[in-house]
């Protein structure tokens, strides 16, 4: 049974399963589920834990089938966990984890807690996950979005009795606080932590004010080039410049950055070409290998982009090929990286819907 992050709480206390199976690639809401499962457990009487890593395509399921089947020599009750950081059993591991799942009905004195990176719809479909997801439960940890963070943080303040100012100055503190550790969940838990320590809820009422969490909230924010490609079609010039900033920061290729952009660019051109040619947008998506959260974004911005500004995108991220591996272009930033902010709020500007393109800047400091 397939069970929201959000409601593991409630279901450990209404009841409890033999077998659990986290998923994600948030490492913090992975562990803390983890720690949730394993905490349940031990009030339940279960004291003892193996723990079992597969590594390699020749890794012995045998000591793990063992493990499962067998009673604990110290404890009434033990916890085997089964930590898989490719996502592929393998063979073996396949028949091994169907084996584990049909054995752990009725077997009170093993716990089986399978642990998975983030899965695609391929892999959830093999027999091995089908077989972990029918004789227990299986949760979904998902990174929490840049539009969902403030929120977040909130509760995770809530939680240790602390919370921002009412009304609009408390929403600036919020995205303040985003903007800081955007992409990194485990340093803003650790920020929030740190909020708890330096102004405890009982000396201040609990209220953190803006100029509280600038002086104590440190800038961890950790950025990735798909990231970047959503919100620039989502029109957000500010968050781009201080991702463009912090992908700088962290040494990425500029030519991957590059390649980014200039995909989205051509993706555009060519969903846009297909509606030309009588498609309707939702075909032409699909033919494009456009779903998700980008899905959404292109037929947000598709009707705001005529096919001239469409052929002239596209000439600008072939200038900037050339800058980013060395060419120098009239009227361009010789830097790649202004080159690349220029490009960006190019498109980002266009995006948002304005009629010309936001000044090209290089990276703010």
């Amino acid at each position: 049974m397939q069970l929201p992050a959000n409601q593991l709480s409630n279901h450990l206390q209404r009841g409890f399963k033999n077998l659990y199976t986290v998923h994600g690639d948030e490492p913090l809401l992975q562990q803390e589920a983890l720690d949730a499962i394993r905490a349940h457990a031990r009030t339940l009487g279960y004291t003892e834990r193996t723990s079992h890593t597969v590594a390699g395509a020749h890794f012995d399921w045998s000591e793990v089938l063992a493990a499962g089947g067998s009673l604990s020599l110290f404890a009434d009750k033990q916890i085997v966990e089964i930590r898989i950081p490719s996502g592929k059993p393998g063979k073996d591991g396949s028949v091994a984890l169907q084996q584990l799942a049909e054995a752990s009905q009725g077997n009170d004195s093993t716990l089986t807690i399978v642990l998975l990176p983030r899965l695609d719809k391929m892999t959830k479909s093999g027999a091995w996950f089908s077989a972990l997801e029918s004789y227990g439960i299986t949760i979904q940890v998902d990174p929490v979005e840049r539009n969902a963070l403030p929120q977040w943080i909130a509760q995770r303040l809530g939680a240790q009795g602390q919370r921002v100012a009412a009304g609009e100055e408390g929403q600036r503190t919020l995205q303040f606080f985003a903007d800081r550790v955007e992409g990194n969940l485990l340093a803003a838990h650790q920020e929030i932590q740190k909020l708890g320590l330096l102004f405890p809820a009982d000396a201040h009422d609990g209220v953190l004010s803006l100029e509280q969490v600038e002086s104590a909230v440190l800038n961890v924010a950790r950025y990735d080039v798909f990231k970047l490609s959503e919100a620039v079609l989502a029109g957000q010039a500010g968050r781009v410049q201080r991702m463009l900033d912090g992908l700088q920061a962290e040494g990425e290729a500029e030519v991957l950055v590059h390649y980014t952009l200039a995909e989205d660019i051509r993706a555009l051109k060519r969903v846009k070409d297909a509606m030309g040619q009588g498609r309707p947008l939702p075909m032409a998506l699909r033919e494009n290998r456009i779903w998700g959260a980008k899905e959404r974004l292109f037929e947000r911005v598709l009707p705001k982009l005529s096919e001239r500004t469409l052929a002239e995108l596209l000439q600008s991220a072939h200038v900037v090929d050339g800058i980013v591996k060395g060419l120098k272009q009239p009227d361009w930033p010789s830097s790649g990286w202004q080159a690349l902010h220029r490009l960006a709020l190019q498109v980002c500007a266009l995006c948002a819907g304005q009629t010309k393109a936001a000044p090209a800047g290089g990276p703010r400091r």
